[in-house]
């Protein structure tokens, strides 16, 4: 039987019973749920989900593309009522703002059809659905609804804004990818079904974040994966490259070529082929020519907060903005 919460402000603000039984942790969101997670092994008896929600056409694909990938039993749908300054009524009673509570309500109740309207494409083998919808800035309720619900998973679509656009005017995804500390799936576009994944890895880290990710939480379907590392040149013309720079380079090579393969080693099984690829150039150039052909993109992210990602740069957020397919970014 599915089941069905209602949230008040509680799961954004972290108002949760913790209980202990049998090395399992539960956190109750209320009378009518409760959620365990062993804690032995990470895995919970299925994975939680959160999905940011509002009228775009993004949002409704991003709830699709988020069953075309895996088999979630727990799922909560966040919209945040974006009011501005009007979020206060005190502000919008000092402008003597007439209309402010119809106004009010209305968002609201709009706000709640489409909780409703993406609640309705969720599949019915999902045991637990939670519906958020609050008067609040929607990235943040996002960003708390998924830590105090230790998400395994955040899902919202995107726009097609450049990177700056971005910045400048701001966009839910935008702040999401960059403040988010779970895993992120940025849809753009229609949903699709995932049959080739691009896994590019930067190092060892890289590659045990993606390894363990892929074996707790395997595809619906069996995929075809390409783990892939970019080797950045050095920019040195051939003329010049000596025979100690030359034999860096080739302890470069060699070190990308036994990061793959033993990448690759770990992955394949049942429900993965693989295949790796060394490439030479700029990661993120190189990351947006091989995901031409592909149906979903898997990146890690170092971990860089706020405007030290956006002055320092970061190749998985760099990638978000230049492939048109989903995009995984771990953490």
């Amino acid at each position: 039987m599915r089941k069905y919460t209602t949230s008040s402000s509680k799961i954004a603000r972290g108002v949760f019973a913790a209980i202990s039984v049998n090395h399992r942790a539960c956190f109750h969101s209320g009378p009518r749920h409760i959620r365990c997670f062993d804690e032995s092994d990470g895995k919970g008896y299925g994975m939680r989900v959160i999905i940011g929600v509002d009228w775009s056409d993004q949002t409704f694909a991003a709830v699709a593309q988020t069953f075309h990938l895996y088999h979630p039993t727990d799922v909560t749908l966040v919209h945040g009522v974006e009011l501005g300054m009007l979020e206060h009524p005190l502000v919008a009673q000092a402008g003597n703002v007439q209309g402010y509570d119809d106004f009010r309500r209305a968002m609201v109740d709009s706000g709640r059809q489409v909780v409703e309207r993406a609640a309705a494409m969720v599949p019915a083998e999902v045991t637990s659905i939670r519906k958020v919808n609050e008067v609040s800035n929607p990235a943040q309720l996002i960003l708390d609804s998924a830590n105090n619900l230790s998400a395994d998973l955040v899902v919202i679509g995107a726009r097609g804004r450049n990177r700056l656009s971005e910045v400048v005017l701001g966009s839910v995804s935008h702040r999401v990818l960059l403040h988010s500390s779970r895993p992120t799936l940025i849809v753009r576009g229609a949903a699709r079904k995932i049959q080739r994944v691009l896994v590019a890895i930067e190092d060892r880290d890289d590659a045990d974040r993606v390894v363990r990710w892929l074996t707790q939480h395997p595809f619906v379907d069996p995929v075809e994966l390409c783990v892939v590392h970019a080797v950045v040149p050095i920019g040195v013309n051939e003329p010049y490259v000596g025979p100690e720079i030359s034999a860096w380079l080739d302890d470069v090579q060699r070190y990308a070529e036994e990061l793959v393969q033993t990448t690759a080693g770990k992955l394949v099984s049942a429900h993965h082929t693989v295949t790796t690829k060394v490439i030479q150039g700029n990661p993120v150039a190189m990351i947006e020519q091989e995901a031409k052909d592909m149906d979903l993109v898997v990146v890690t992210s170092h971990g860089r907060k706020g405007i030290s990602r956006f002055l320092l740069g970061s190749v998985s957020h760099a990638v978000v903005h230049h492939v048109t397919c989903p995009v995984l970014v771990l953490r």
